[in-house]
């Protein structure tokens, strides 16, 4: 099972520990999370199933490419990091 990992800044808007999940894409992986944290949903995704613009995904040191349907492939071993992006100045 892939791994999923969630950062402290996400954490302190919505319970999200580390998460294990079958899929053979980010998006089947992230589906099986949501259906464990309904909640974490809204924060991750947009209404149209989109990765949200102000959160970043990468899958084993990669950035996530797409960011719309999530088709990136996972391996069963794979580890998943989910942010929040920062910006300030």
């Amino acid at each position: 099972m892939a791994k999923v990992f969630f950062t402290a800044n996400l954490q302190r808007h919505v319970d999200c520990p580390m998460a294990e999940a079958d899929g053979a894409t980010m998006r089947d992986v992230l589906e099986a999370v949501f259906a464990e944290n309904p909640r974490l949903k809204g924060y991750v995704v947009d209404d149209q199933g989109a990765i949200r613009k102000h959160m970043g995904v990468i899958v084993d040191g990669v950035v996530l490419a797409d960011r719309v349907r999530q088709a990136d492939r996972v391996q069963p071993h794979s580890q998943i990091h989910v942010m929040q992006a920062l910006s300030g100045g």
